[in-house]
């Protein structure tokens, strides 16, 4: 009988031992899964304060983001960028990314936002947010000034060799335009590179951002050679600068860039690199 009791006993002290060990397993996970949700919830402005600075991602693109003679970064995104910080308090710090990879370094935090003539478009606001748009873009064609009288409308283009920037908005819309996907077509690593096709004559006509073929297409400039097919907008667009998921800088930022559209630094600085007429009021 006291065996009987003794083994009873033992058997009700392992299941409770058992029990604890369930009940602090569960705890462990609750403790676990809270941890997750409330960095879930963290606020990414406060996180920016805590170490000063905001990393933004960008690429060589003029005129929003590019280097003087002298090496100096400069750009209209580039000096938008810089007072937006100096409002909130916080030093801009410039990375240049590679832009097939550029969400995937946001979500890392290998950089906190893109701020590049980053065009607004619904697949890419699935994966970030964006601020409230700020410059009207479109897509424009670029050819030598030689073949003006030959290519003057998309049509004429169907036959042509064109160039535009790897998934950029300038190969959407060659791939979106019934005569352009027509066309033989090859995807170059810049915008950049897309003009020195062109101008090469490896390539007929280029299609890019009209924020870029403008200041750097005709008289006075590399491509004084160049021109851009009048009355040939492929699609309008609009930049905003993207930031991550939920992200509670973006607020932020937009109450920054009503501060400075209400006290003229924005149309200042839009003058200076020639961006007044397409910059959003």
């Amino acid at each position: 009988m006291k065996k009987l009791l003794a083994l009873l006993l033992s058997l009700t002290m392992v299941l409770a031992f058992a029990g604890c060990a369930k009940k602090g397993a569960s705890t462990d996970e609750s403790a676990k899964k809270e941890g997750s949700t409330a960095e879930a919830k963290s606020s990414d402005y406060d996180y920016i304060k805590s170490k000063g600075e905001l990393v933004i991602g960008y690429t060589v693109y003029e005129p929003m983001n590019y280097k003087d003679k002298d090496g100096k970064l400069i750009g209209f995104d580039t000096e938008f960028a810089e007072a937006v910080c100096a409002k909130l308090g916080i030093k801009p710090k410039f990375v240049e990314i590679n832009w097939d990879t550029k969400e995937v370094e946001l979500n890392a935090k290998s950089i906190d936002c893109i701020w590049n003539g980053f065009t607004i478009n619904a697949d890419r606001e699935k994966n970030l947010d964006f601020t409230k748009p700020y410059i009207e873009n479109k897509q424009v064609v670029v050819i030598k000034k030689d073949n003006a009288d030959k290519f003057k409308t998309a049509e004429s283009l169907s036959s042509a060799n064109l160039v535009a920037e790897k998934a950029s908005a300038g190969e959407t819309a060659i791939k979106d335009d019934q005569n352009l996907s027509k066309a033989k077509y090859v995807p170059v690593g810049k915008q950049t590179d897309a003009l020195l096709e062109v101008k090469s004559g490896t390539a007929d006509a280029a299609v890019l951002d009209y924020t870029l073929a403008f200041s750097m297409v005709g008289e006075g400039t590399d491509y004084a050679d160049l021109m851009i097919v009048k009355g040939l907008d492929l699609s309008v667009e609009e930049y905003g600068i993207g930031f991550r998921t939920g992200s509670d800088l973006v607020g932020k930022v937009n109450t920054t860039i009503d501060e400075l559209k209400k006290d003229g630094t924005l149309k200042t600085i839009a003058a200076k690199y020639k961006l007044e007429p397409i910059l959003i009021k």
